[in-house]
């Protein structure tokens, strides 16, 4: 032992080469020196990959087209790319394919078609068109006995009346969901006029008929909003305790995306029901706001068609104002079993929806549009070709029991997603179709269910859990 402990003393006292002491010296230097070429080299492969994606065997990603600029023509055979564009959303981050790539039968179709929507494994079962039914019906009725809501009062001689209050008449147009929307609450049991009893606070303005008003028009339509929250705040104390939070307002045209611009404090906080409902719109924001089921309305409902009697695997018409549209154009075109046609069919939509199992919604310039309702009312399966799309009432329904949800880099392997869904899953996914179709019609009078009925669920799951009264010597009378 005490040998031992005078080798260990011994130790340190060792005279070592010098050529020894200079390599401790010099090896951390040596490594550090290494570590950073070695990420010098990474960061530069890395960048010549991103700036030249033909070396490598990833897709070819966007050019520096703009949707405004966007001039889109039909392909020759020649051509196995087409320009497309990132415009300031960033919304149209889009793949093309080239028709003899591997890349989705190598990567995405690596699974069974089972797994990719969901039949098999220990997922929720798909089926079932809500998330959970039995809170949904229970929270449902919760919300038709307490909730209220104080709308801002105006009067029938108010100069702007024709934009704040209810239209008498069923609404028409492209637009007619958030006219239908005000009529039915302006008439409903949710209507206070205590608004110490409310829960939300409604702006009745409407954005369609701001736009359409020659003393507004979509220049002035950002002073209007700015000007009526001015208004109301200074008018009544409601605005000022949340900072607008239990605020809400409805627009279904695309221009209510840019409606609050003039108006940072509202586009931040208070709740939009809106159409235009993407993730990469700069004022949408998901979970506080709520998308709106645009509608073209529809004077009766179709005759019902079961899927044998369906003989059209796909449909989709329209204008190829997006590159969504243009790969679509490109790949589907000639197809027989897709039509795809663009532009506008010289016979009604409807038949066509009608004879196919699957009726397509494909991104266009805006990301708005009533295919998909329509494909809901002609019992039709929805395809959703939008990406970042935040689809109505999803906090309550589920839309894989009912739709079938397709990524852009898909639409070459459209045909083979499509087939690859068997009878029976089709049945399923066509009678959940039926079932869900109550949600997306607007009724006059509102109907329990109906697309009023789920946009005030939606609103009701948003309201503040914490009421700000009004002290006594403040209280609105």
């Amino acid at each position: 032992m005490a040998k031992s402990s005078v080798f260990i003393y011994n130790v340190p006292k060792q005279q070592f080469p010098p050529t020894f002491k200079l390599f401790f010296f010099f090896l951390p230097i040596g490594l550090a020196l290494t570590s950073f070429f070695l990420v010098f080299i990474y960061i530069y492969t890395t960048s010549s990959v991103l700036t030249n994606p033909q070396s490598t065997t990833f897709l070819q990603p966007a050019t520096n087209y703009s949707l405004f600029d966007l001039i889109i023509q039909v392909p020759t055979d020649n051509e196995e790319t087409i320009p497309f564009s990132i415009d300031n959303t960033a919304e149209d981050l889009f793949f093309d394919l080239p028709r003899t790539s591997s890349y989705s039968k190598q990567i995405q179709w690596s699974l069974p078609l089972g797994d990719l929507f969901g039949f098999t494994g220990d997922n929720m079962n798909n089926t079932e068109i809500y998330h959970d039914t039995e809170t949904f019906l229970e929270d449902y009725k919760e919300m038709n006995k307490s909730f209220k809501i104080f709308v801002y009062p105006h009067k029938p001689d108010d100069p702007f009346a024709n934009v704040l209050l209810p239209v008498d008449f069923d609404p028409k147009g492209h637009y007619a969901s958030e006219l239908y929307f005000k009529k039915a609450l302006f008439s409903s049991h949710f209507i206070t006029k205590d608004p110490n009893q409310a829960d939300l606070f409604y702006m009745p303005f409407s954005i369609a008929d701001m736009r359409h008003d020659p003393r507004i028009g979509p220049e002035g339509l950002q002073d209007f909003i700015k000007d009526y929250i001015f208004n109301i705040s200074s008018k009544y104390p409601f605005w000022n305790r949340t900072g607008g939070a239990d605020h809400f307002y409805v627009g279904c045209h695309s221009i209510s995306r840019i409606a609050l611009d003039k108006a940072v404090e509202a586009k931040e906080n208070a709740i939009q029901l809106v159409c235009s409902s993407t993730y990469f719109v700069p004022s949408y924001f998901p979970h506080k706001d709520v998308s709106l089921p645009q509608i073209w309305p529809k004077e009766r409902d179709p005759k019902s068609i079961v899927s044998s009697k369906r003989n059209q695997l796909a449909f989709f018409a329209g204008q190829v104002n997006s590159p969504v549209r243009a790969a679509l154009l490109k790949h589907w075109v000639n197809d027989t079993e897709i039509f795809a046609h663009f532009g506008r069919l010289e016979t009604d939509d409807g038949e066509e929806q009608l004879r196919s199992k699957f009726c397509l919604h494909v991104k266009g310039f805006e990301v708005n549009t009533a295919r998909v309702t329509d494909a809901l009312h002609y019992g039709c399966v929805p395809v959703i070709l939008a990406n970042h799309y935040d689809l109505p009432f999803t906090d309550i329904l589920n839309w894989k029991s009912f739709s079938v949800v397709v990524h852009y880099v898909d639409i070459p392997v459209l045909k083979k997603i499509l087939q690859g869904i068997s009878f029976e899953e089709l049945s399923w996914l066509q009678n959940n179709v039926v079932k869900v179709r109550k949600h997306f019609k607007w009724n006059a009078p509102a109907v329990d269910y109906d697309a009023f009925y789920m946009s005030m669920y939606e609103l009701w799951i948003r309201k503040s859990s914490v009421r700000v009264r009004l002290s006594a010597s403040r209280e609105y009378i």
